[in-house]
């Protein structure tokens, strides 16, 4: 086939040769899939303690409180290794440093179903969000290593359909597990839940340790011409982006008020994201569905509005070369649908409708958002100005489940933290619009 015949390439200004087209295809299928499976591990083995809890609590002797504080201490270790393990990720290679830590937090995350106190209960959240530290910054950096700017948009929503899918698959099988293992061998349906999902995630690290290439130099399944194509792509696009030739230090991604934005804007994002994960199965029960498995499969249906969202808004952003109003429009709907959440607790239906509105704005714009630091960042910075973001972000996941768990715990009722979350969301479009035009829309 000629390489000189231009084909689309559906990202609107830029149009790939029919050879490249193949090479990018190639690219997509070798690291992608394996990439997404690794995620929905990652996020499953996050957020299946928000099912869970529904009958550990009292095994556990947990309040609504001191459950939401546990849950948050995730987000403490995550947020202290997060720019280390980055950075790190960087001089080692992505294949040893994402192997060692989906192995590891597959092992403590499986630890989780012989906890019996509060306490043993915080270490563990603790150490799980240290260990999990530094993967999605780290494989966000390992991909624009990978593909020019103007194709991430795309090819960010490919990985993070991993998010919406997790949520998709494994909240149903959560709610089986659960219900189906129950006092099998003597162990709860919650233990095995910890135990069983955490075995896809060692594996997985495993599988990673053989298949996954440090960079595309080093992938034996691309020729040199191949290799040399996507070299000559990334330095044409270095080559047209001074904002992110000229940042490339770690000082240039540590003290960069862009990334200090985007850490802003990704926490009002998360805020709402992890409300939805960690507590929706609470407000579902608390609208009267009592079956585990009937949660579990409900759970899901915001996630399946998510996960379309992010591949239209993905793939229009990338066309139209334009990433601010992409995530502004998603942001006000987003809030409108929390604000109102509290006139409709009892009803089940329509509290499915407005988590699936605010779905598609928290995961919907999630590949738009994460193709904004490698528009003035390369390098170091790059890999820095990942893991600050997502550091920032992360602060969300402790606020988000303190304040929902004290807020039942107070008034019995979620929503009014959800309230603050949907102004805080609203406030982020704000953020985005001081965002420069011209630097991000690329």
């Amino acid at each position: 086939m000629s390489t000189n015949v231009i084909v689309s390439d559906s990202v609107g200004k830029e149009s790939f040769t029919a050879l490249e087209v193949t090479i990018y295809k190639k690219v997509i299928w070798k690291l992608i899939p394996i990439l997404c499976f690794c995620y929905i591990a990652a996020y499953l083995d996050r957020i299946n303690v928000g099912l869970a809890k529904l009958h550990m609590l009292s095994d556990v002797h947990l309040s609504e409180a001191a459950f939401g504080l546990g849950a948050g201490l995730f987000f403490v270790g995550y947020i202290l290794f997060e720019v280390p393990s980055n950075l790190i990720m960087e001089k080692v290679g992505a294949k040893i440093w994402i192997a060692r830590i989906m192995i590891t937090w597959g092992i403590l995350s499986g630890l989780t179903m012989f906890v019996n106190t509060p306490m043993q209960f915080y270490v563990l959240r603790f150490f799980l969000g240290a260990a999990e530290a530094g993967f999605l910054p780290g494989v966000l950096y390992y991909l624009t290593t990978w593909f020019p700017t103007y194709y991430r948009g795309k090819i960010i929503a490919l990985f993070m359909i991993g998010l919406p899918l997790a949520v998709i698959i494994g909240s149903p099988l959560s709610g089986w597990i659960m219900r189906t293992f129950d006092q099998t061998h003597g162990l709860a349906g919650w233990q095995w839940l910890f135990f069983l999902e955490a075995i896809p995630s060692v594996l997985l690290g495993i599988l990673i340790l053989k298949i996954l290439p440090n960079h595309f130099s080093k992938a034996k399944w691309l020729n040199e011409e191949e290799k040399s194509i996507i070299a000559n792509n990334l330095k044409k696009d270095m080559e047209g982006n001074t904002a992110a030739k000229e940042k490339h230090s770690f000082k240039d991604g540590f003290f960069n008020l862009n990334v200090l934005k985007l850490g802003a804007i990704n926490f009002s994002m998360l805020l709402c994201t992890y409300s939805m994960g960690f507590w929706l199965p609470t407000f579902l029960k608390n609208a009267g569905m009592t079956d585990v498995l009937h949660i579990g499969l409900v759970v899901a249906i915001p996630s399946i509005i998510g996960l379309v969202a992010m591949l239209l808004i993905g793939r229009s952003s990338d066309k139209l070369r334009e990433r601010r109003w992409h995530l502004v429009i998603p942001f006000v709907l987003g809030s409108i649908a929390l604000f109102f959440t509290h006139m409709f607790s009892g009803d089940i239906v329509m509290t499915l409708i407005l988590f699936s509105i605010a779905a598609i704005a928290t995961t919907g714009t999630i590949p738009v958002f994460f193709s904004l630091p490698a528009t003035f960042l390369s390098g170091t910075a790059a890999a820095t100005g990942f893991a600050l973001a997502c550091s920032i972000a992360n602060l969300a996941g402790l606020v988000s489940n303190t304040l929902v768990g004290y807020a039942i715990q107070i008034t019995g009722k979620p929503e009014g933290a959800l309230m603050v979350f949907a102004g805080c969301l609203l406030l982020s479009c704000l953020i985005v619009l001081s965002l420069p035009k011209a630097l991000v829309n690329k």
